[in-house]
C-alpha cells in the first residue's frame, strides 16, 4: 500500500514536470509567432492552451486525493502542497505564452514588433524557454542548487524589460503610441513568465529545507 502511495507521489512530480515542458514549448513557438508574424503558430499555440489547462487541473485533483486518502507528513506534504502551488504558476506561464501568441495574431500580417526591440525579444525568449526547461530539471532532481541557479537568468530577464522603457520612451522612438503598448505589455508578459518559473523553483527548495526562500533568509534563491 505504502510502495503504491510512493509510485503516485513520484506521479504527480512527473505530471508537474511534464507541464514545465509544455509551458516552455508553448512560449518558444509563441515567441518564433511574434519574431516571425507566424499566423500558423500563433494559432497552434491558442488552440493547444487549453492541455495546459487540463494538465494544471489533473496534477491538483491528484494532490488532493493523496492529501485526503494519504494524509502525508513531513516531505510527502511538502511535496503536495508545491505541486498544488507549482500547477497554478505553470499554468500562468501557459497563460503568458497564449498572450504573446495572441499579440502576434492581433498586428498579422504586420509584426507586432519594430524592429529595434526584435533582438530584445528574441533574447528574453531563449532566457524564458531556458528557464522553464530548466525548472523542469529542478522538479525531477530537487536540487536546491539548481534551483537557486535560475537567478541569473532571471536578474537578466528583468534587466531587458527595464531596458525596453528606456527604448520606447527615447527621442528617436518613430513607430507611435501603439507599437509602444504592445512592447510595453509583451515585456510584462516574459517578465512573469520568467518570475513565475522562479516561484515554482522556490517550490522546489521548500519540499527539500522545509523552508520557503525569498524573504530574507539564508535560502534565498
Amino acid at each position: 500500500m505504502r510502495e503504491a502511495y510512493h509510485v503516485e507521489l513520484e506521479q504527480l512530480a512527473d505530471n508537474l514536470a511534464d507541464m514545465s515542458v509544455q509551458v516552455a514549448n508553448a512560449m518558444e513557438l509563441a515567441t518564433k509567432a511574434l519574431l516571425n508574424a507566424d499566423l500558423s503558430l500563433a494559432e497552434q499555440v491558442i488552440g493547444a492552451d487549453a492541455k495546459i489547462d487540463d494538465a494544471r487541473a489533473e496534477c491538483e485533483e491528484q494532490a488532493y486525493a493523496l492529501l485526503a486518502l494519504q494524509a502525508p507528513v513531513a516531505t510527502d506534504l511538502r511535496t503536495v502542497l508545491a505541486v498544488i502551488h507549482a500547477a497554478e504558476s505553470l499554468e500562468r506561464m501557459g497563460d503568458l505564452a497564449l498572450h504573446v501568441a495572441k499579440a502576434a495574431r492581433r498586428r498579422h500580417p504586420d509584426s507586432a514588433l519594430p524592429d529595434p526591440v526584435r533582438p530584445l525579444f528574441s533574447e528574453m525568449g531563449e532566457a524564458v524557454v531556458r528557464l522553464a526547461l530548466r525548472v523542469q530539471e529542478v522538479i525531477k532532481s530537487r536540487d536546491v542548487e539548481a534551483a537557486r541557479s535560475l537567478e541569473a537568468d532571471d536578474d537578466r530577464i528583468d534587466e531587458i524589460h527595464r531596458h525596453l522603457f528606456s527604448v520606447i520612451m527615447a527621442k528617436d522612438w518613430e513607430f507611435g503610441v501603439p507599437a509602444a503598448v504592445d512592447v510595453t505589455l509583451l515585456g510584462r508578459f516574459y517578465e512573469r513568465y520568467a518570475d513565475h518559473a522562479v516561484s515554482v523553483a522556490k517550490r522546489m527548495v521548500f519540499v527539500v529545507t522545509g523552508r520557503m526562500p525569498g524573504y530574507g533568509s539564508d535560502d534565498d534563491i
